[in-house]
């Protein structure tokens, strides 16, 4: 790693100010990315109770963490905040498919392009409609 500095996201403000930033959008994850005023390579790791039971979250936090260590010194982007958002699909998803997908969506993030920030699905009025 040498003098690379990798370091771990731990307050929930950088988390939010990550969402500002690049977007990319895998199968079993999705990747945030902003700049972050010289402090390094950072990432988080957030797994929503939307997917499975604790036991299921944290399988998919071990291996984002995994994936990330593999990935970051070689491929993060510099004085970069790095979040990985599991979704459902990450989980049974092959790690070496997986890892590709990463190094891409690192790969873009770096050229600066990610996906349109209006793919998000609106959060606000008919929540949980036709759901039990």
């Amino acid at each position: 790693m040498g003098d690379l500095m990798i370091s771990v996201l731990t307050k929930r403000a950088d988390f939010l100010s990550a969402n500002a930033g690049t977007r990319n959008a895998r199968t079993g994850f999705v990747l945030l990315t902003r700049p972050n005023d010289g402090q390094g390579i950072r990432y988080g790791i957030t797994v929503t109770k939307k997917i499975g039971n604790a036991v299921v979250r944290n399988r998919m936090k071990r291996r984002f963490r995994e994936l990330l260590r593999a990935a970051l010194p070689s491929q993060g982007l510099p004085d970069h905040d790095h979040v990985l958002i599991g979704r459902a699909g990450g989980v049974e998803r092959d790690f070496h498919l997986m890892a590709e997908e990463l190094a891409k969506a690192l790969e873009r993030a770096r050229e600066g392009r990610g996906d349109p920030s209006g793919g998000r699905r609106p959060r606000k009025g008919n929540r949980g409609a036709g759901r039990k």
